[in-house]
């Protein structure tokens, strides 16, 4: 008992002299809990059941809640002092933080959100910003920003947020966390403030895939399945071309980890912008009615206007009267998007709704029950605190044309972080077809150690920007092999096939797709020459030639 004493005091001695050298060296003043928290509380679980029973699921595991889940007699603050003065304690507690004290877990308080849970950015200047544990300089994101910060700090085990439009992945992203938005409406809002009634979704954050597995499981409330393996992941190549680092740095991460779990085969490429400009035809009866001018936008960038027209205006809808008539002051960015006149007709509704339809069923006809799309979490790294780079037209542009293919297809997306880049934490995100919650949170737990490793290997790495292009070349040219194999051109499949094989002549899927090539012309033993390649490099390639 004494040893774990004086092991406490020492963890606490280094806590506090990791503040002190930050506050010296930022100039500002680091509270003990990181700016985190707003309330301390503690609402303990029941008393475990008696054997043969099993435990309770969350045993052991401590959490907070953002500050927009009631819990009985505490008033939600909902980020602002002023709708803090003007409500009532709450006179129960959110039936999702039940539920986790009922399953064994103890939560410790509430933390900070940003102003009325409304930006991304994670700053509030009321209760002040919570300082980003994985980069002090910068801001930690938001609206979610205390419930990440508790995590990355390692105050709790987990935390729950809410996530519109990004409240959960950005701040899991710049704080360097797991962050988990599950699909829409599969977990009850009741005893949560709205935000965007179509868009929010209870999130939670945990440092580690078997924490955010086994919590997941309890707010889920799934059955037992059997574990699958996704027998395609699609890199969404428009999506990467968004970042303002160097792409590599996350795609040959998830690319070698692939290779490494399920065989190269398994990955494909998308480009987002032409799939959905063909299945969401809505986007253009959108484009047509809210969008001046003859330049072609994108449908990536429509699908951004869509997401924030439709925050914008339910929640104006929800609280417009009290904005109205206890007048808050509000950061004046939040300001001005809650203020802009938004004259929404019946039709461009309809519009909207048409398009949140049309997305879930183009992103799950893409996925299936058995893909999983990979795209960046964020665009550009954690911005330096007090920096005008977040209100430009292009951190905006690029930011919401990611975040919005989960807000709007109610799709459930996972944030999972690749270390570091020029000082900043680095993520990327998996998505999983709506419903598909078990199936991705089963495949982050398979590839989580091994994302963490390659992206080790890859910070470290020496490979000239050159070797880099090759790889990517190689992989452009496979595609073009693939599309002549589906045309039945066969020849002309092997000649792309070969093309690849010299730009990167490691790569298993490319030596079997070639043979798959071969044995439609009969030519058996340029086949069997080809099969003995590619099993040499990756046994993975005998079970399946997918491409």
């Amino acid at each position: 008992m004494a040893s774990h004493a004086a092991n406490l005091w020492v963890l606490l001695g280094l806590g506090l002299a990791g503040i002190f050298l930050m506050t010296k060296k930022l100039k500002k003043t680091i509270k003990a809990d990181f700016g985190a928290f707003i309330q301390k509380l503690e609402l303990l679980p029941p008393p475990q059941p008696a054997p043969p029973k099993a435990p309770h699921p969350l045993t052991g595991l401590n959490f907070a809640v953002s500050d927009v889940f009631d819990i009985e007699g505490y008033v939600t603050g909902f980020g602002h002092p002023d709708w803090l003065r003007t409500h009532e304690p709450s006179t129960r507690t959110s039936p999702v933080v039940l539920a986790l004290v009922e399953g064994g877990a103890t939560c410790i308080g509430k933390t900070v959100v940003d102003e009325l849970a409304y930006s991304i950015h994670g700053e509030n200047k009321h209760y002040s910003t919570p300082t980003n544990p994985a980069a002090p300089a910068r801001i930690p994101g938001g609206s979610s920003s205390g419930a990440a910060v508790a995590v990355a700090a390692d105050f709790v085990d987990f935390s729950l947020g809410i996530d519109t439009l990004g409240g959960i992945r950005v701040p899991a992203a710049f704080c360097g966390v797991i962050g988990f938005r599950p699909s829409y409406g599969v977990i009850s809002n009741t005893g949560i403030i709205p935000v965007s009634s179509s868009l929010d979704t209870v999130g939670l954050f945990a440092k580690d895939p078997s924490t955010l597995r086994r919590v997941g499981l309890v707010l889920l409330q799934l059955p037992f399945s059997v574990q699958r393996n996704p027998k395609q992941i699609l890199l969404a190549d428009d999506c990467f071309e968004l970042l303002k680092i160097p792409k590599d740095r996350i795609s040959q991460v998830v690319t070698n980890s692939t290779e490494k779990h399920f065989g190269r085969q398994v990955l494909k490429h998308e480009n987002l912008e032409k799939y959905f400009s063909s299945k969401v035809p809505s986007l253009k009866e959108f484009y047509s009615q809210k969008i001046n001018g003859d330049s072609k936008i994108s449908s990536l960038t429509l699908l951004a206007n869509v997401a924030q027209i439709l925050q914008r205006y339910e929640f104006k809808r929800t609280h417009g009267e009290w904005i109205n008539s206890e007048k808050p002051v509000l950061d004046s960015a939040i300001s001005a998007q809650i203020n802009e006149t938004l004259d929404m007709t019946d039709k461009e509704i309809e519009i909207c709704k048409s398009v949140r339809t049309e997305m879930r069923l183009a992103v799950n006809n893409l996925l299936k029950d058995d893909g999983i799309l990979v795209i960046p979490t964020t665009a550009y790294p954690p911005p330096k605190l007090g920096s005008k780079e977040i209100f430009s037209d292009d951190y905006q542009n690029r930011s919401f044309s990611l975040l919005s293919i989960a807000s709007i297809s109610g799709c459930c997306q996972v944030t999972l972080p690749l270390g570091y880049h020029d000082k900043c934490p680095v993520s990327v995100s998996f998505i999983a077809r709506h419903g598909g919650d078990r199936f991705l949170l089963d495949t982050v737990q398979t590839v989580y150690s091994s994302l963490q490793e390659h992206a080790d290997t890859v910070a470290k790495s020496k490979l000239s920007p050159n070797a880099v292009k090759q790889e990517h070349s190689a992989e452009a040219v496979k595609e073009k092999g693939n599309q002549a194999y589906k045309d039945k051109q066969w020849q002309k499949a092997i000649g792309f096939y070969t093309e690849a094989i010299k730009l990167s002549d490691n790569n298993a899927t490319y030596y079997s797709n070639r043979a798959a090539a071969y044995l439609e012309l009969g030519s058996f033993h340029q086949a069997e020459t080809d099969c003995t390649k590619a099993i040499g490099l990756d046994k993975k390639v005998i079970s399946s030639w997918k491409r």
